[in-house]
């Protein structure tokens, strides 16, 4: 019911952002495979609230517990259970909740839909959701890199109307996380926090975009049709909170272009069996398979709809009043999304290795 992702490495998330807590179950994930567990809570300490001024004050440590799955850190091939238990809940920042709609939140559609909802916090609209997917994303990153080297890393490109040029060959994960921005380049960092501050006393939020590449991508990843490889990243990544636009390679820019312009030629590639192209305008795929080249994406974020500033709405009756958001939310919901992106990228890529590696490994 909405609640799993994937075909072969298959992910189920659970629980509500103000309940007991928050996981997943993770199938498919081949056995023998030897994790680092810290990994998995690195990635968890970089979702996690309270990391930095730029963020919710909320205070949760989020601490991994994995209950099923790994013998002596080695995976079983059996299910992989993992949950981390919410610390620091305030039920009493929402009590108005089930009265009053809050603008642009699940509030209302979840109470037409289910005609109940979570009493408090976003329930499963929450962001706090995305513990289970950068819980299994960490296993993914593990998989692929032992698997293939393949590496998956985000950024922030732009917050607001303030944008980095960065290079998607260049930039490496010390970049990334040498400011609490997440932005590679350290000056634009500087005006992205600033404006992000000047948003947040004003009562206020504000969105962006966050751009990620994924490097030694194996060739061959996608089915033709539906499972478009880039298919399934853009519904992966429009299943994240707050999320508004997809675009791969070129994108929407890429329809400026004319053809001569656009095509990737294929030149010789000094590997036997592999392809290279001269541009990546594709952005690593072509006809919903990977060629090899890197996966050049770049995700939409819209500002954060819990704003302290007075709004309009209405209640369940129906009638008009005035709102004023409490509880402790992000101005800004790029810096801890970064850690979620490359887990949905990571996913997508590891379902389809796996299936590759099924369908078309015999001989």
């Amino acid at each position: 019911m909405g609640s799993s992702f994937g075909t072969l490495f298959r992910v189920t998330t659970f629980g509500e952002s103000h309940g007991g807590g928050v996981g997943v179950i993770l199938e498919g994930c081949p056995p023998r495979l030897d994790l680092d567990l810290k990994k998995i809570q690195v990635e968890l300490d970089r979702r996690k609230p309270g990391q930095s001024k730029i963020t919710t004050p909320r205070k949760e440590s989020d601490q991994v517990e994995i209950l099923s799955g790994l013998d002596d850190n080695k995976t079983l091939g059996t299910p992989i259970s993992m949950i981390v238990r919410n610390k620091d809940q305030k039920p009493s920042d929402y009590k108005d909740m089930q009265k009053i709609f809050r603008p642009s939140h699940a509030d209302a559609t979840y109470h037409v839909k289910y005609g109940i909802q979570a009493s408090s916090g976003g329930g499963r609209a929450s962001a706090r959701e995305t513990i289970g997917r950068v819980a299994a994303g960490a296993i993914a990153k593990q998989l692929l890199f032992k698997a293939n080297s393949t590496e998956v890393l985000a950024w922030v490109k732009r917050i607001h109307n303030i944008e980095a040029d960065i290079s998607p060959s260049l930039v490496t994960i010390n970049d990334v996380e040498s400011n609490i921005v997440r932005c590679p380049d350290s000056q634009v960092a500087k005006l992205m926090e600033k404006r992000i501050e000047e948003i947040s006393r004003q009562g206020d939020s504000c969105g962006g975009v966050v751009e990620c590449v994924v490097r030694n991508v194996p060739l061959g990843l996608g089915m033709p049709v539906f499972d478009k490889l880039e298919a399934d990243l853009a519904k992966a990544l429009m299943s994240l909170p707050a999320t508004k636009g997809f675009e791969i390679g070129s994108g929407f820019s890429g329809t400026k272009l004319l053809g001569s312009q656009h095509n990737d030629s294929f030149i010789s590639s000094p590997k036997e069996g592999a392809l290279k192209t001269l541009t990546n305008n594709s952005g690593g795929i072509q006809g919903g398979i990977s060629n090899g080249e890197d996966i050049i994406l770049r995700i939409a974020f819209k500002p954060t709809a819990t704003i302290t500033k007075e709004q309009k709405t209405i209640d369940a009756s129906g009638k008009e009043v005035n709102f004023k958001a409490k509880g402790r939310h992000d101005p800004c919901v790029l810096p801890r999304a970064i850690p979620m992106v490359e887990s949905m990228v990571a996913i997508v890529i590891a379902d389809h290795l796996l299936r590759q590696k099924g369908q078309c490994s015999l001989w």
